[in-house]
């Protein structure tokens, strides 16, 4: 029988320190040969760590939330010599939450509830205005005549805040709130919150919106889907919308880039590995879309949905969460009517359709129904001057107004 002390160990990449985002192990359980142990976060992706040697749990030397650098001891195993069987002990299980803990809230001191059955006195101007108040008579003690409760026993009792104004105290649709949640930000929402701080901290952002009649597009894309969407898969808006910032970012390579501020370079790139900005249970990921100028519209909505689905479930690899050149943020039916998305940095451009609304519109002086979409975007301002962000949004528009001339050129 030995102990074995396990390390963090050098996950690659030049990586010298991680954070502890989840223990699937307690002190006392029995684990097996390559047996996850924990998950650490880097700066792209979620990592396992298994245990090397089977045994049992003696300590855990780092907590949830701890950033941790390689090489430092995070648990000891008391290995079991000669043993046949290991118990996988618990199953592997989220973190809980912290448990809600409603706040004691101390009674008025002139509060005593009435004897049971027994009906509180009081005049008709009080009653009207401890319901105005939202008091319970029966929890007022009174210091009138035969212990009825007069108008200085409401304020004496609302002082001490015994009343909710305007609302009746046992109706539990306007129950008093007291809990409190302490959510530590940790894992992926932390690194969200420095990357998002980093971003606003390091780039001056400046916002365009523009505004583009997608009647045209949504009606092509329902005969393609018509025609197609059995054999081929259904196409949503993104693959049209990819395609157009690949035909424009060909005019205007200042967006797809990324720049280093502190060399000060803007490497500029003919390969558009699009980030595509996606909400899981964690939070924000941007797995990338690689060599989007590669892909037509059905190759793209495929990649759409399988790194969609890597990312929601956890098995997006460092390389399909790293990398992008430019991004794309859309919250689909969601999307509002506009919207001032942050740029991922390094980038330097950003572009966010909102989402898809029938409204009137004036065309050779009749008013017609169409289909209209605001696209947002943002561009770090160091690089991108105003008319080039603008042309590049024009061109898109251009494109989607025009969608035939996507499959064309």
């Amino acid at each position: 029988m030995s102990i074995q002390t396990i390390k963090m160990p050098d996950i690659g990449e030049g990586i010298a320190e991680v954070e502890l985002v989840a223990w699937h192990v307690q002190v006392g359980d029995s684990v097996a040969e390559d047996q996850i142990l924990a998950d650490v976060m880097t700066d792209k992706a979620t990592v396992e760590i298994p245990s090397h040697v089977a045994g049992v749990v003696l300590s855990l030397d780092a907590a949830v939330g701890q950033v941790v650098a390689v090489g430092t001891e995070i648990i000891h195993i008391e290995v079991l010599v000669g043993s046949t069987s290991v118990d996988y002990g618990r199953a592997k299980t989220a973190p809980q939450s912290p448990t809600i803990q409603p706040v004691a809230a101390s009674a008025p001191p002139n509060s005593a509830p009435s004897p049971q059955g027994s009906k509180p006195v009081a005049a008709p101007a009080v009653r009207h205005r401890a319901w105005e108040l939202g008091i319970q008579l029966a929890t007022v003690k009174g210091t009138g005549p035969a212990g009825r409760i007069t108008q200085a026993d409401l304020d004496a009792h609302a002082q001490h805040g015994g009343a909710r104004k305007g609302k009746v105290a046992s109706d539990p649709r306007y129950a008093q709130g007291t809990a409190e949640e302490a959510v530590p930000v940790i894992g992926l929402r932390r690194k969200i919150a420095q990357k998002m701080q980093e971003a606003k901290r390091r780039i001056p952002h400046f916002t365009y919106v523009e505004e583009i009649d997608v009647t045209e597009l949504e009606d092509l894309r329902a005969r393609l889907n018509t025609q197609y969407g059995g054999t081929r898969g259904k196409l949503t808006l993104l693959p049209f919308l990819i395609r157009a910032i690949v035909l424009a970012v060909r005019q205007h390579p200042e967006v797809n880039a990324r720049y280093d501020d502190e060399a000060a370079v803007v490497t500029r790139f003919a390969a558009v590995h699009l980030g595509l900005a996606t909400q899981t249970s964690g939070g924000l990921m941007v797995p990338v879309i690689r060599h989007a100028e590669t892909l037509d519209l059905w190759a793209c909505a495929a990649e759409i949905l399988r790194l969609a689905e890597a990312a929601r479930s956890g098995k997006a690899t460092r390389e399909e969460l790293s990398g992008s050149t430019i991004t794309v943020t859309s919250l689909g039916p969601l999307a509002g009517i506009a919207h001032t998305p942050v740029i991922n940095h390094p980038e330097v451009a950003i572009i966010g359709p909102n989402r898809i609304v029938e409204r009137p519109m004036i065309r050779g002086g009749l008013v017609v129904a169409r289909k209209m979409m605001n696209v947002s975007s943002s561009f770090d301002h160091r690089v991108v001057d105003g008319m080039n962000a603008a042309e590049f949004i024009q061109q898109i528009r251009g494109y989607l107004e025009c969608p035939g001339t996507l499959l064309l050129a």
